[in-house]
């Protein structure tokens, strides 16, 4: 009987150590809110970015599939800047659907760098700015390998994103109402694309470096991520890839921002 009551609490114990490993992972990744934008911290570490050679689906500028490592960690918005966030720091808002918990859109890539120059401005510090494509990817996979966050098969992105297969009004949603990913992001996937800080470069893969790629030095389009809501499952995947002209604007592309680690 002493014995199988040691064994019993040896197995509680173990029990709850492991019960104790997704709660410090929540706590390491838990939202950290400044400038009234919640912000989740994103730990360095390594993927495979990039989409899978024998997926049909798969385009050129998607590939190589090839190794990078995100070397310092950095906060990522916990969700695309919303109408209201926008309007706080530039006193209005350019959105086609106006509601305030939407994410903001019709913003060029040149909009979102005054919008960055006024937020700083408030911090007295180059605190804010837009993440790097490889950032977008790492924090987007949380991960995964898979053509999504939560798997290869778009049968459940219904949970994760809007997007253009859902019929559910034809435009933007509020923030954060779909599941997030493994990392607590919302909306990585679907309702707008998302502006990252990149030129776009559609064989850069080919040498892109392994630490910390920042895209080509140069170029005539910047890079957006993520899919919309009026994009197709397909054009969801986490490494599909398009560009726009950095004074373009449209009614599904808006963004996120980076918070630089203390």
């Amino acid at each position: 009987m002493k014995q199988s009551n040691q064994h019993l609490k040896i197995a509680i114990l173990l029990m709850g150590t492991l019960l104790a490993i997704p709660t410090l992972q929540a706590a390491e990744n838990a939202a950290k809110s400044t400038n009234g934008i919640a912000f989740v911290k994103i730990a360095p570490g390594c993927f495979q970015m990039g989409g899978d050679a024998g997926f049909k689906e798969t385009g050129k500028a998607e590939l190589p599939a090839h190794r990078v490592c995100i070397e310092k960690a950095f906060y990522l918005g916990e969700t695309e800047v919303t109408q209201a966030q926008w309007t706080k720091v530039m006193g209005s808002n350019p959105s086609k659907f106006n509601v305030g918990s939407n994410p903001v859109e019709q913003v060029s890539w040149e909009d979102v760098q005054a919008f960055l120059t006024r937020l700083n401005a408030t911090e007295g510090s180059a605190l804010y700015r837009l993440p790097t494509e490889a950032e977008w990817e790492y924090a987007a996979r949380a991960g995964s390998s898979a053509h999504y966050s939560f798997g290869d098969s778009p049968s459940a992105l219904s949970s994760y994103a809007w997007y253009g297969n859902e019929g559910y009004g034809g435009r933007t949603s509020p923030v954060a109402q779909k599941q997030p990913n493994a990392w607590g992001l919302y909306d990585m996937q679907g309702n707008v694309w998302e502006w990252v800080s990149d030129w776009y470069g559609d064989t850069y893969y080919s040498n892109s470096p392994e630490k910390d790629p920042k895209g080509p030095e140069a170029g005539k389009f910047r890079v957006y991520r993520g899919g919309s809501w009026i994009a197709s499952a397909g054009k969801l995947r986490l490494a599909v890839r398009y560009s726009g002209a950095p004074n373009s604007r449209s009614r599904d592309l808006g963004f996120r921002l980076v918070r630089q680690a203390e």
